[in-house]
């Protein structure tokens, strides 16, 4: 069976690996930033334990954009949800 080499799995082999290291090594740096921000470290407390103080999805980042309120709030994480959906949708 041909396969189409538009499909992206058959993509990633072909970007050069110094493309491909940054872009992997600044996902896992936003990863490892968000993982700290929101869990407890192993042996401070319970493991998969989220501190008090955080709010999934809130981590830090737009402060001068996010709402005081709390209805505003939610509103706005209602809208960029649906427009997260509808980007997704657009893509597929």
């Amino acid at each position: 069976m041909d396969v189409h080499h538009t499909i992206a799995n058959n993509q990633i082999p072909e970007v050069p690996g110094t493309v491909l290291f940054p872009f992997f090594l600044a996902i896992n740096i936003a990863e490892a930033t968000r993982a700290a921000i929101g869990w407890v470290e192993p042996g401070l407390g319970p493991l998969f334990t989220l501190r008090k103080t955080y709010y999934p999805g809130d981590i830090g980042f737009g402060a001068g954009f996010k709402p005081t309120n709390a209805k505003d709030f939610n509103t706005m994480q209602t809208k960029e949800l649906q427009n997260g959906r509808l980007a997704m949708l657009a893509a597929a």
